[in-house]
């Protein structure tokens, strides 16, 4: 397990270069940083010099990238175009979309697992097709249109909660918006878990577990769930940071200054170290989540093993 480890680890520093490096030339290359910060004036060609000499963007696009990954590894990720640190944009914005995202996963894999087990258990009945159908509904409409119509509902009628989130972003006032974040992956684990525990009921295993006199509950939980998760656990380790990065729609609506709301100023703005910089440590997400998925497959199904 542990060289196992080491061998993962060693093949994710290609990876991240490679994807900071496509990153970083996609941002700086599409347009200039030094006139979106003059807006629609033309700015004086010796000032704009000088700018493009303090952001070390009179070198090649090659060069200010290593430039960029030397300061990285210093823990410097730049300083953003209106003077503020990018690591203290980082620091006020990652922990509230953590936060946010924790929720999120806690209703996929609650509502979302339980949804599927109930189905798959009850495959062609009428809460087997009530399901199917309310998942569809959820997929099929968008997130912008779900968010307005919850915080309408619950946030201004019924008044459950806040319609906007405080900065301090606390998680009882993330529920609501963790449940928006969340709909269209739960809908996602829900058919998935479904599915799985469909074909996995034919299983010779779980005929002979049932033969055996085995109590149902031990069935289900010990022998069909376990190996009936793994492709669920395999997309929500995914589904993290995508979460993370594609939570813009859901913090806009809710007023939440994170991660997506930081990447949507940066966007908007042309501000390439905020966007470069928050991209990175979403890239490094990926990364770990995935390697913490392929880890958990030996926990789910002992049949795994690495060498």
């Amino acid at each position: 397990m542990g060289r196992y480890v080491i061998r993962r680890l060693l093949q994710m520093i290609p990876v991240f270069i490679g994807s900071t490096f496509l990153i970083f030339f996609m941002v700086y290359a599409l347009g200039d940083p030094v006139a979106a910060l003059f807006g629609d004036r033309a700015p004086d060609p010796a000032t704009a010099a000088q700018i493009r000499h303090d952001l070390y963007l009179d070198h090649s696009l090659p060069a200010q990238y290593i430039h960029y990954m030397g300061n990285l590894f210093k823990g410097d990720f730049g300083t953003a175009f209106n003077g503020q640190s990018v690591l203290q944009l980082m620091g006020d914005a990652f922990p509230v979309t953590i936060r946010l995202t924790i929720v999120a996963i806690i209703f996929e894999i609650i509502i979302g697992i339980t949804l599927g087990v109930l189905t798959g258990m009850k495959r062609g009945k009428p809460v087997d097709t009530g399901v199917l159908l309310l998942t569809l509904v959820v997929i099929s409409v968008p997130t912008f249109v779900t968010g307005y119509v919850l915080q309408y509902i619950f946030g201004v009628q019924l008044k459950w909660t806040a319609p906007s989130v405080s900065p301090s972003a606390p998680f009882n006032e993330l529920i609501l918006p963790g449940l928006v974040l969340a709909l269209v992956s739960l809908a996602y684990v829900t058919r998935l878990t479904r599915t799985s525990i469909a074909e996995n009921t034919r299983g010779d295993y779980v005929r002979t577990a049932v033969a055996k006199g085995l109590p149902r509950r031990r069935v289900i939980i010990r022998h069909l769930l376990r190996n009936s998760l793994i492709p669920v656990v395999t997309f929500i380790g995914t589904d993290i940071g995508a979460l993370m990065g594609g939570a813009i729609v859901t913090e806009r609506i809710f007023n939440i200054h994170g991660v997506g709301y930081n990447l949507y100023q940066g966007i908007l703005r042309n501000n390439a170290p905020t966007v470069v910089g928050f991209v990175t440590i979403l890239v490094l997400v990926f990364l770990i989540a995935n390697l913490l998925v392929d880890l958990l497959y030996a926990v789910l199904d002992p049949r795994i093993r690495y060498a």
